[in-house]
């Protein structure tokens, strides 16, 4: 019965931290931008501008940019993990948790479940925004849920390795600049925006190492032939084994510092 009460008092307290991290996201321009304004103006400003040049127009262009800019949206959004970790430290917020009558997980744990909602909030805007510049998959509405999960899931693998380099970076200015240049890094030097055989020889070795080639190629081909691929499958697995490696990692350092 007591160990019962434990994990509902953990659980309370994880949902409680969850709530206070969405409402900081919600009354902080800079993190709403990277949930909610980011992806739309991204998706308008990319589809317009290049999808003349690239294939011909714009809605010719949309089943290109659509997951690019996907992929582009959950990178930004998980990153704020670790940003979000490393500036509750630096304010002392941390410090502030400690003295309270919660888990001692409920702050870290809050700011993944947090993660979810926030993932998903940008998923779905960068989806309505390619719908409303006229983008229209072939597929049943089921395989658009798929996609998301699959999405969110990658997503949330991602924000345990921002969580633990906030957890290592000395200020949150510095967990900004990682979480900028390897955002960039990752969605240009893929298949994001542009058919990697036009890239030079060099860039399309390193394109086609990057994981991001394969989500994004994952979802195309799940719009593509309505059915989960073998690449949709080694992305699961590839996420998994992300959470397997840097969820320990993150919870390790985590309770060293708190």
């Amino acid at each position: 019965m007591e160990i019962k009460k434990n994990r509902i008092y953990t659980l309370q307290s994880i949902f409680t931290m969850a709530h206070r991290n969405l409402l900081k996201t919600l009354h902080n321009p800079d993190h709403l931008m990277d949930v909610l304004i980011q992806p739309i103006m991204f998706m308008i400003l990319f589809g317009y501008l290049f999808g003349g040049a690239i294939a011909g127009g714009v809605h010719a262009y949309l089943p290109i940019i659509v997951p690019g800019i996907l992929i582009q949206t959950i990178l930004s959004a998980a990153s704020g993990s670790g940003t979000q970790i490393k500036e509750d430290m630096e304010t002392g917020v941390f410090d502030r948790f400690k003295s309270l009558p919660i888990a001692r997980i409920a702050p870290l744990a809050g700011q993944l479940l947090a993660d979810i909602l926030r993932l998903v909030i940008a998923i779905i805007a960068s989806l309505t925004t390619g719908y409303f510049m006229g983008w229209r998959p072939n597929v049943a509405f089921g395989w658009i849920i798929v996609i998301i999960l699959l999405s969110v899931f990658t997503g949330w693998a991602i924000s345990w390795i921002y969580v633990f380099i906030g957890l290592m970076a000395k200020s949150a200015t510095m967990v900004e600049s990682i979480s900028l240049m390897t955002m960039l890094l990752l969605s240009f030097l893929s298949n994001a925006f542009i058919p990697i055989d036009t890239l030079p020889k060099i860039l399309q070795i390193i394109a086609n190492l990057n994981p991001m080639t394969h989500v994004i190629t994952a979802i195309r081909q799940i719009l593509a032939t309505e059915s989960f691929s073998n690449t949709a499958w080694i992305v699961l697995l590839f996420d998994l084994g992300i959470v397997i490696v840097f969820a320990p990692l993150a919870v390790w350092t985590y309770n060293r510092q708190s």
